[in-house]
């Protein structure tokens, strides 16, 4: 049986500045990302936006999720480039 080296054990989300304002972004993306998809479903209204629908609280749930997915990744498997001696 082989072990994989790869794990979820050490993601390092609160290593660097990078990484933790990345981890930021991502968690407030999803959860305005989860604010609008139910003021969408609850048909409230936003001061700029007007009355909000089904359609674009699920417009508005889908992006933030999107966007938190991709600050999240990037949180865990980018280095921010900034600081770093790579060889200059």
């Amino acid at each position: 049986m082989t072990n994989s080296t790869a794990g979820l054990g050490d993601l390092g989300l609160f290593e660097t500045r990078f990484s933790t304002g990345a981890t930021v972004v991502a968690v407030l993306a999803v959860v305005l990302g989860i604010a609008i998809g139910v003021m969408g479903y609850q048909e409230m209204s936003l001061p700029l936006a007007g009355e909000l629908s089904i359609i674009t609280g699920m417009v508005g749930l889908l992006f933030g999720l999107f966007f938190g997915i991709v600050a999240f990744v990037a949180a865990a498997y980018m280095d921010s480039g900034y600081g770093d001696d790579h060889g200059h």
